[in-house]
């Protein structure tokens, strides 16, 4: 991953060396195809090891970025890609504080995984994102609790590109079974539901935020 958010991607992920290990990967993504809502397997640095057909529909209109793809690592595309808001709806509280709490533990966990480290030196960079991470975060958890912060069993809104879904929600299942586990990944899939009867309109291209994503906790004084 890059280490700038205007670089570009250094070397490819790691893939297990097992040629067994492999195997079951190649079956899986087999298996993941056949899934009908969006479903992706990540690794500990949200790197996108799969996913299936209906996770790449979701975000088909995402314009490219050098390093926040939804495809490459879903942490960067929810935190730095501009047109994350246009597709994840209730963009900050729904989706990007969830995230950093998470991003939080993980690197309490892997604090000295170089690619976390990149991506916790990009938060610095934006003094409305370190805000958040810094003081906002820990108000947020203390006031939401520990639950809100959870993956599997969340239920969040999204916009999706096909107008057969539109404005609607999703329940994230996190579903990772024992050998996934054991490799380190993760598996979420986004259930998507009905559209919601008041659909909220749709952010446009010419909404789109600046360098900063997140509003909730103001800027610092200086």
């Amino acid at each position: 991953m890059a280490y700038q958010a205007g670089g570009q991607r250094s070397v490819p992920r790691p893939v297990p060396e097992s040629p067994e290990a492999q195997a079951y990967l190649q079956d899986y993504a087999a298996y993941l195809g056949a899934v009908p809502f969006p479903s992706v397997v990540l690794d500990h640095r949200w790197d996108v090891v799969l996913s299936n057909a209906a996770f790449a529909s979701l975000f088909r209109d995402v314009s490219p970025h050098p390093t926040a793809l939804p495809s490459d690592n879903f942490l960067r595309f929810v935190l730095f890609h501009p047109d994350a808001p246009s597709v994840l709806g209730d963009h900050e509280t729904g989706w990007c504080l969830p995230m950093l709490a998470g991003f939080a533990a993980a690197v309490e966990r892997h604090g000295h995984d170089h690619v976390l480290q990149a991506i916790r030196r990009e938060i610095a960079q934006d003094p409305i994102m370190e805000a958040a991470y810094r003081h906002g975060l820990p108000h947020w958890i203390r006031a939401v609790g520990e639950c809100a912060v959870e993956h599997d069993g969340a239920v969040r809104p999204l916009l999706h590109p096909d107008p057969r879904w539109g404005a609607t929600e999703c329940r994230i299942v996190g579903e990772t079974p024992r050998t996934l586990r054991n490799m380190g990944y993760t598996r979420l899939t986004m259930v998507l539901r009905e559209a919601r009867p008041a659909a909220a309109p749709r952010r446009g291209r010419g909404a789109r935020r600046g360098a900063s994503h997140l509003s909730v906790v103001p800027a610092p004084e200086g």
